[in-house]
């Protein structure tokens, strides 16, 4: 049986809550992003901020996890009394437990677990925290060795979800994404594939996983982009020697289109007509501005050569982004 559709609104940008959810993270810069403080009312105000701007600007799609601090419940604030034509689309995940207690400093700040206990947990956590259940909902960051693609125990449980109508997805990260994707595609439950998503992480600087994500599309399989600026590495924000050479040549692109890095780095992804959605992973309204400018950047034959060359080994790429400091 083939799989069911998922069709993701228009535009194809949406709000990512990764950063918006929780004092720290380890984009480039974020400590800047929370001029009002970081204590959890500041936040959530923040937040509803932001969501609102991104409403205002056309966007409809919003994505959530339960490793994200408080970001399920802020969004399940902001949604409360908003009648369902006013309500995003809203994709969340499972898998990780927010362990970080509001420090910045902490030593961990998430634990991953991909088993049918907390899989039950954090299902029903997501149901109190939106008020109802999302549109699509996620293993966050599976992979080959967390063996979640072989626990039939949440296999099964994520096939009822779906039988109940939520679409099932899967988030991938790591130098071995293209193989994770893979090995989800071939899983069915009662006869019928059980992803409908992926979200992977791709950018200039790691379009390692492209050639999955455009195969997943042709089965059917919705196509998400996170990290599209990889961390901050693809903005203004990047003042990192070893980056100079290839945001030299970002710049030059940008320059000609007349937008920033940030919106070139999304346009790119936009580019590629399997991509559905790519997340903002804003912090700021001027921020989600400047990335929505991506939407309005057509590229030339030469400047996809310009950027192919932005390429980094994958074990490299994911090496630098271990490397970031949360802040």
């Amino acid at each position: 049986m083939p799989r069911t559709r998922l069709t993701l609104p228009q535009p194809r940008i949406g709000l990512g809550l990764a950063a918006l959810g929780r004092p720290g993270y380890i984009n480039l810069g974020h400590g800047e992003d929370m001029p009002d403080g970081r204590d959890v009312e500041a936040m959530r105000a923040h937040c509803h901020a932001m969501l609102e701007t991104a409403w205002r600007h056309g966007i409809r799609y919003v994505d959530a996890a339960r490793s994200y601090g408080r970001a399920e419940a802020f969004l399940g604030d902001w949604l409360a009394g908003r009648p369902a034509d006013e309500r995003p689309v809203v994709g969340s995940k499972w898998g990780y437990t927010y362990t970080a207690d509001w420090q910045v400093d902490a030593d961990v700040h998430e634990v991953k677990e991909h088993s049918r206990e907390v899989l039950d947990r954090q299902w029903g956590e997501t149901l109190e925290a939106l008020g109802f259940p999302p549109a699509l909902y996620q293993i966050h960051s599976a992979t080959l060795d967390s063996g979640v693609l072989d626990n039939a125990a949440v296999l099964d449980r994520l096939g009822e979800l779906r039988d109940q109508g939520v679409a099932i997805g899967l988030t991938t990260s790591g130098p071995a994404q293209a193989e994770t994707l893979a090995r989800a595609m071939a899983v069915e439950i009662d006869g019928r594939p059980l992803f409908d998503a992926v979200q992977a992480t791709a950018n200039l600087f790691e379009p390692s996983v492209l050639g999955q994500l455009e195969q997943a599309s042709q089965a059917g399989m919705a196509v998400i982009i996170k990290e599209a600026v990889a961390n901050g590495r693809l903005t203004a924000r990047n003042d990192r020697a070893g980056d100079a050479s290839a945001l030299q040549t970002l710049d030059a692109v940008a320059g000609r289109h007349g937008v920033g890095r940030d919106a070139l780095a999304i346009g790119w992804l936009l580019d590629h007509p399997f991509v559905d959605m790519v997340l903002s992973g804003a912090g700021s309204e001027a921020q989600l501005a400047a990335n929505l400018r991506a939407l309005d950047v057509t590229l030339a034959p030469a400047d996809r050569e310009a950027l192919a060359g932005l390429a980094e080994r994958p074990q490299d790429y994911w090496r630098t982004r271990g490397g970031l400091d949360w802040n």
